[in-house]
């Protein structure tokens, strides 16, 4: 218990540059409230004492304005900074050192049973505002932009940006914007594609007009001038 502790202080101590002392994160910071709340009612939630289990995390939520579901599972160093907004639904499963900012949803799709909100690996952070919707995982040391809708998986080491997200980094390599990579997280994204195609066609005809003036400029050249 206090190995967790002190790992869950040391976290937001590491990756929050405002925070001072151990002391302030642990009597004034909401989003470190909300995890040790968090690791109280998941123990009860196991121990099948549910009621108590959701009175604890109600309380929390109203406290801290985070709501997290007892069922959910956290791994250490979870930071959650500024805290307000973020829901995490009952079946997500966060990794060890993830990073989630305001607003942030970890939810899910539908109404069906069992798996249904998402898993996030090691080292992942997520973006204010961003909402990761379904069951599926989000892979090691991989960003979420501000304000995405992630719908599908995204790799380990890769960047998701958009609405609905898509992935343009894996690591420090650039996806590039072809036809043919677009669907990089099997995720059909109809506007990214309709911009593609655009570009390519704004393209072809530049080059096209292009080599029409170049004639132009070539007929002007050649024809003989007046009085020769």
């Amino acid at each position: 218990m206090f190995r967790k502790l002190r790992e869950d202080l040391n976290a937001v101590m590491e990756r929050d540059p405002a925070a001072r002392s151990r002391l302030e994160v642990f009597f004034l910071y909401s989003g470190f409230k909300a995890v040790r709340a968090h690791r109280r009612a998941n123990w009860f939630y196991r121990h099948n004492m549910k009621l108590l289990a959701r009175f604890i995390s109600q309380r929390s939520r109203r406290k801290t304005g985070v709501e997290i579901h007892p069922a959910a599972k956290i791994g250490k160093g979870l930071f959650i900074d500024h805290g307000m907004g973020v829901v995490i639904g009952e079946t997500a499963e966060i990794g060890d050192f993830c990073t989630l900012y305001q607003n942030v949803t970890l939810g899910g799709t539908g109404k069906d049973q069992g798996k249904r909100h998402p898993t996030l690996g090691n080292h992942v952070l997520v973006g204010a505002g961003a909402k990761v919707l379904g069951p599926f995982t989000v892979g090691d040391n991989a960003r979420v932009a501000a304000g995405a809708v992630v719908l599908d998986a995204v790799p380990p080491d890769a960047t998701a940006v958009g609405v609905p997200a898509r992935v343009v980094k894996i690591g420090n390599k650039k996806v590039e914007c072809a036809s043919t990579q677009l669907d990089q997280i099997h995720v059909a994204d109809p506007v990214s594609m309709e911009l593609c195609h655009l570009r390519g066609q704004l393209e072809r005809m530049q080059n096209e007009l292009n080599s029409l003036l170049e004639e132009k400029e070539t007929g002007e050249k050649d024809r003989p001038e007046k009085g020769e």
